[in-house]
């Protein structure tokens, strides 16, 4: 650690000079480079925002042009006092009869029938239905295809007969009415209104149905990337660019503003632009969704381009200036790995640097000492290699283990002096297990003790890996005071982490219990468990001798072995050991003792 430090707050002359040259001209270009980095990346978003705006107006431009001609038509017919003095009239008469007709109602009729011809032959097609209180009809389509007296049946009619003055209702996306056309067409839109006479008494209602892929043919001619959604108030589809997301309710509807306005979303884990503009006339809206990338992907294109541009420029600048410290700071470097050949020991290395400059007379300078040094070595060889050998064993005589755990202890309070709290705790961990592992003394310890050691096992290993375990331990007092061999625990858990959960985070759970006088211990990872193939082998060679077992590898290793071995050898027939593993779900071990009395449990005494 030192040694490294040393070479951080030192560095090398090619190092300083690298780092001189990055200060001065690399942390300005860097700087520029993110300030242009920054102030671009708003640019892209401010002018994505403007053109998503600019796209879904004329979108909604196209669509409130087929719905306004929608209006109009109903317009027309509630408004235009002859043909209204016709329907009137003829709201008074019988439902549709014709043999009986006179010939100026039979003109009348054809009056009303050729008016709704001619108002629809502008704009997009629609289907016009004026439908009388006595149920006499007219329509501008074929009545096989659909009958008009079935309007008094639709859910929506009580609401239509609810509405005022000449307020319209707006009737979301339904299956298309007419035969003809429901295979192509298997959707419509419609708006509905009431004909009411000067005492406000409705007498009739007009209807005027346009089918939805008019609308869809609109959505579908925008970029492809980009989703296009009609929805009504509720935020109910009404026409997009596939069929069968028609009637569903907005997938992100949660996400829609209530004003029109564009903004940037998160939805599924990606970044959307979405923009929403509502229909003045009837509150319906359109939304565009559109990936972030995409509706930057031209203006991005010409800033990444620019980017590049200055980044390869400043690369190319910092390879020649690397090329040209390489080579006049080449001969520092080969005097480097020459004095630090000696420092290893290596007399016969020689610097070869013959240039006339100040390196060169100092590689001169070098060479000459190393032969002065070679020459005193040779006097006092044998002498000096006694020497060191004698300080080398008393110096090794002096680091016992105590003066080990010392040390450990000190470097631990100086740490934990800086407020380095957990590396302290990694170094009492560390002391803790070492302690246990040279202390030979004691066979068996409390389980208590035990589990103090597996604790310590899991805080070093989850502060010498990326990836943290959670260690979770469900145990009674009453396991506590009882006895058991050094050592079995840790092995478990380091199968359930290395082999178990490979090193990645995982939970491992920990449980001992009493039941009368047997001890139960278990040992649960969630890792990614074993086939019945595997499991079986591991079973297996848990009854082969222990130089078979040592040769294998694989969950058991040697560490699970070894622990049934020891255990066996401590409580003899007392002992089951019991590994179930489901592959893809992880692995638990089971250890069942059975106690003999006040033999396995820590006396008080003790």
């Amino acid at each position: 650690m030192w040694n490294n430090y040393r070479r951080l707050s030192s560095p090398s002359f090619r190092t300083k000079v690298f780092l001189s040259s990055f200060i001065c001209i690399g942390i300005p270009v860097i700087l520029s480079l993110s300030l242009y980095t920054y102030l671009t990346r708003d640019a892209v978003e401010e002018q994505a925002l403007l053109n998503a705006q600019k796209e879904l107006s004329l979108v909604e431009e196209n669509v409130s042009r087929i719905l306004e001609d929608l209006m109009n038509v109903s317009n027309f017919v509630q408004i235009d006092s002859e043909l209204n003095t016709i329907l009137k009239s003829k709201s008074k008469d019988g439902a549709n009869d014709f043999s009986n007709q006179t010939y100026e109602e039979y003109m009348e009729d054809s009056l009303v029938r050729k008016t709704i011809e001619n108002i629809t032959l502008l704009g997009e097609k629609s289907y016009v239905t004026i439908l009388l209180e006595n149920g006499k009809y007219y329509t501008n389509y074929a009545i096989s295809d659909y009958d008009p007296q079935q309007i008094f049946q639709e859910d929506w009619f009580n609401q239509l007969q609810q509405l005022s003055g000449y307020q319209s209702l707006w009737i979301g996306v339904e299956p298309t009415n007419f035969s003809s056309d429901l295979h192509k067409h298997p959707y419509q839109l419609s708006v509905a209104r009431t004909l009411r006479d000067t005492n406000q008494r409705i007498y009739g209602y007009v209807v005027v149905t346009l089918l939805e892929t008019k609308i869809r043919q609109i959505l579908k001619n925008q970029n492809e990337t980009e989703k296009l959604y009609l929805i009504d108030h509720e935020n109910k589809i009404l026409s997009t660019k596939t069929s069968e997301e028609i009637n569903e309710l907005l997938p992100f509807s949660s996400l829609v503003m209530n004003q029109d306005e564009a903004k940037i979303i998160n939805w599924q884990d990606l970044d959307y632009l979405i923009s929403t503009k509502t229909l003045s006339f009837n509150g319906w809206g359109l939304v565009s969704i559109i990936p972030y990338k995409n509706a930057t992907s031209n203006i991005t294109s010409i800033f990444s381009s620019v980017f590049l541009l200055l980044s390869l420029s400043f690369l190319l600048f910092f390879l020649i200036l690397a090329y040209l410290m390489n080579r006049i700071t080449k001969p520092l470097i080969h005097l480097d790995r020459v004095v630090k050949q000696v420092q290893k020991g290596d007399l016969t290395v020689r610097a070869n640097v013959t240039s006339n400059d100040e390196i060169g007379k100092f590689s001169i300078s070098l060479n000459e000492m190393i032969e002065r040094v070679n020459r005193m070595i040779d006097a006092v060889k044998y002498t000096q290699v006694r020497k060191r050998q004698a300080e080398l064993a008393m110096l090794q005589a002096q680091i016992n283990p105590h003066f080990l755990f010392n040390v450990l202890n000190s470097i631990r309070m100086k740490i934990l002096k800086f407020g380095d709290k957990d590396s302290a705790n990694m170094i009492q961990s560390l002391s803790t297990l070492l302690r246990w592992t040279i202390d030979t003394r004691k066979d068996v310890i409390p389980f208590q003790e035990e589990l103090n050691l597996v604790k310590d096992y899991v805080n070093l290993m989850n502060m010498r890996q990326k990836n943290k375990v959670q260690l979770i331990i469900d145990t009674n007092e009453s396991t506590h005071t009882i006895l058991v061999p050094r050592f079995i625990l840790q092995p478990l858990i380091e199968n359930s982490i290395i082999h178990g959960l490979s090193q990645n985070e995982g939970i491992i759970t920990l449980e001992a219990k009493m039941n009368k006088d047997k001890f139960y211990i278990s040992v649960k990872d969630n890792g990614s468990g074993m086939s019945p193939s595997e499991l079986a082998l591991l079973k297996q060679s848990l009854n082969q001798p222990t130089n078979q077992k040592r040769a294998k590898k694989g969950f058991s290793s040697i560490g699970i072995s070894n622990v049934f071995e020891r255990l066996q050898l401590y409580y003899q027939n007392r002992l089951s050991l019991h590994i179930d593993s489901i592959e893809g779900e992880g692995t638990i071990t089971t250890i069942e003792v059975t106690l003999e009395g006040d033999a396995d449990v820590q006396s008080d005494a003790s």
